[in-house]
């Protein structure tokens, strides 16, 4: 597949560009510094500096793909408000381009639903809420507008991200995964493959843990 990748240079995008190109795939990577890829050199990779904010900047990045993934994470930016603008650039863009496929990385931990035990419904899950308002506010705005672009989408949700090894692990459609309140990055971007094989994720979140 040809891809376009936003945030391929950050902790989780660095493992889906390798991962993806080591599936074969053709992957287009908007960043800010391509001399921060981790896979510079690699034939089947193309950077494109660009601002993923500003969707005339982007066009050209998402034009005749099979796909778009946006990794964005706060770390871009530090208003608060980059994942919800990232994923409004980029489904305009989208829609501009007649490109429809998208998946877009939020988290599990601004939503409670019938996966979450009660611990984590009453005690893990607000405490998270008062130090994280910021980060869970835009992933929710984030959310809201990729659900209202009338594209293809699909919203991983991880819990708690790590640097570990890739093991087993557990997806549901449209709720937490129970007891899973951990991911590895590289598992996260093996999701996010899986994904968009997956017709049935359409429309639906993912949600990601162990």
């Amino acid at each position: 597949m040809r891809l376009t990748v936003f945030g391929a240079t950050g902790r989780t995008g660095r493992h889906l560009v390798d991962q993806a190109l080591a599936d074969g795939h053709e992957v287009t990577a908007v960043v800010r510094d391509p001399a921060r890829l981790a896979s510079a050199g690699h034939p089947r990779l193309v950077p494109v500096v660009a601002d993923a904010l500003d969707p005339e900047s982007i066009a050209v990045s998402v034009t005749d793909q099979d796909a778009v993934i946006s990794t964005l994470g706060r770390r871009a930016r530090t208003d608060g408000s980059v994942c919800a603008d990232g994923a409004r650039a980029i489904s305009t863009a989208m829609r501009a381009t007649g490109t429809s496929r998208l998946i877009v990385v939020t988290a599990s931990g601004p939503v409670v639903d019938e996966g979450d035990d009660a611990f984590t419904r009453l005690v893990f899950k607000p405490v998270l809420r008062r130090f994280l308002a910021a980060e869970f506010a835009d992933f929710t705005r984030a959310e809201r507008v990729v659900r209202d672009s009338g594209l293809d989408w699909t919203i991983v949700r991880p819990p708690r991200l790590t640097n570990g090894r890739r093991r087993p692990y557990r997806t549901a459609l449209d709720r937490n995964i129970r007891g899973g309140t951990s991911i590895a990055r590289a598992d996260v971007a093996h999701a996010i493959l899986a994904a968009l094989g997956d017709p049935a994720t359409i429309g639906h979140t993912v949600g990601l843990g162990y």
